[in-house]
Order: structure tokens, then sequence, then C-alpha cells
């Protein structure tokens, strides 16, 4: 088959290999994560976190009480950087913006049928809208895994696009939902196929139904951030999500993000953490005491 979507992924020469990938995680890792347990780089990946909360007993009451906790933190430890955002349900999104006081922290949004993606193409586009309209800065959206497993890549890019047409000035991160891809030739395809539609970031996972977040999805999806920086001069950024609960876990991605992409993607612009326990996890390392801020 060839058409503009194939073509693409024709050209990309990021490995398929499941096992490649695998040793070449483990070689960066066996080399490199080592010097990366610091407390300064313990401070920069809390900096680099989307404190998220999407429960379904979630309300207006505690995502304030969320919200005020990031406050609060701004309050009592202003040596440190804060959180890079809150991530919410779409619906919280002026109830985030209301609340918070602290600029340096973005709004962040689920959308477009967040976890599964299922529904009609013009409720997607609305919602986004709408959280955009309710003071989003971000966007995260899950790719139509059913039409990307089916091989319709038109439909998958023209959702995609129309999305990102939606977010106006917010970031849009899309959502592989690595777990469910389970491959390196479907991580890879998916990466290229939201790269060239729009995507300001590539987002491993949902955290709801499939597995989160694993490192061989990661190096995968870094490859193919670098073959289109490298192809197009534009920059995309990669966040992490499912599971990454632990600091070392955290250490982990990050490794993964300064091997492959390098230094210049190591800020919060362009690498993001989605985390709930992450947080206070990576408090207690810093502080050197089991702390329980978030």
């Amino acid at each position: 088959m060839s058409d503009k979507y194939h073509d693409l992924i024709a050209a990309s020469k990021v490995t398929t290999d499941d096992a490649e990938v695998k040793a070449a995680v483990e070689k960066i890792l066996a080399e490199h994560a080592a010097e990366n347990h610091t407390k300064d780089i313990y401070k920069f990946l809390f900096n680099c976190v989307d404190l998220t909360t999407l429960k379904s007993t979630d309300s207006p009451a505690s995502v304030a009480r969320f919200t005020e906790r990031v406050n609060a933190f701004e309050e009592e430890h202003p040596e440190m950087a804060n959180v890079a955002a809150i991530c919410v349900y779409p619906n919280f999104a002026p109830v985030v913006r209301t609340v918070l006081e602290v600029s340096s922290v973005d709004v962040c949004c689920v959308s477009g049928c967040f976890p599964s993606s299922q529904s009609f193409q013009e409720v997607k586009i609305a919602e986004t809208a709408l959280a955009v309209e309710g003071g989003a800065d971000e966007i995260d959206i899950v790719l139509n895994l059913g039409n990307f497993l089916y091989g319709d890549y038109e439909e998958v890019c023209d959702e995609i696009s129309e999305q990102k047409h939606s977010c106006r000035d917010a970031r849009m991160k899309v959502i592989l939902e690595s777990g469910a891809l389970k491959t390196a030739e479907n991580i890879r395809n998916a990466s290229i196929l939201s790269l060239h539609s729009g995507a300001d970031f590539l987002k491993t996972s949902t955290g709801k139904e499939y597995p989160g977040a694993s490192l061989e999805a990661a190096y995968v999806m870094c490859q193919c951030i670098k073959e289109y920086h490298e192809k197009t001069g534009h920059k995309v950024g990669f966040k992490c999500a499912g599971g990454v609960s632990t600091t070392d876990d955290a250490v982990k991605y990050y490794t993964i993000v300064k091997e492959v992409l390098g230094q210049e993607w190591l800020s919060n612009d362009w690498f993001r953490i989605g985390a709930s326990r992450l947080a206070n996890n990576l408090l207690s390392d810093i502080m050197g005491e089991e702390i329980k801020f978030f």
C-alpha cells in the first residue's frame, strides 16, 4: 500500500526490532542511570511532574483542595521549583484556573473522550474546545486505537489534526497507549502519524485500562521525536505516564530522554511525567524523610 501515511512510516529509520530496543534500553541504563541519582536531578524531575487527579470521585471541592496544595507548596518551599502542571478532567479546568495562584504551573486537561477515545469526533472536538475555553493550557488526547489497529491511518491523522485545531493556543499531547500497541513497530508507526498530525508532545499511556509506561516504549518514542526534529526542525516533547511512581522509575525515564534526545530536552517545556504518587516520593528523597505533601 502506498499513500502519504505509509510513505512517512516507510521513510523512518527508527528500529522496530523489540529485542534490539530492549538491549538498547538495558545498555543506556547500565551505563548512565547511576550518575543521575542526585538531589538536583530529583528536584528537576519534581519540576517536570504533571500532578494528576483523574478519579470518578473528583468534585469541584476535591479539585480545589488539590490545587490549593500546589499553592501551599509555593509558599512553604520557595527554594524549589513547583510541579509543571495540574492535570484534571476537562470539566474541572475552570476550577483549577480559578484557584491556582502559581503562574509557573500550567492547567492540563485530558480530553477527546479520555481514556478510550471512543465517541463521535464532534464530541471530542467540542470537549477539547470547552477545556481550552475553561482555562486549559495543555490538552492530553488519546490516539484512536481502534482506527489505528484497523489500519485506517487517514482517519487517525485527521482526528488528531482536528483536535489540534480546536486546541487553539494550548499545547496538545497525544497519548499512544503504548501498553495496548505492545510492539516497537506499532509504537513507532503511531508516533510518526501523531508527530506529522500536529502533536506537541508524545505521551505513553493513560494509566487506565492498559499497562502503563515502559522504558522500551519511551526509547522508541524518543527516537521518533529525534528523527522528526532532524527532518523538520520542529521540536516535540515527551511525557511518560502510567505507573511511574518511584524516584528510581523517574530517573530511568530521565536517563532515556537525556541519552536519546540530549540536554536540549531536559526542561519541563519538553519533558513531563504524569503522576499522582511520584511527587511525594521525590520530595521524600530530596528531603531525606517521608513527605506526604500532596
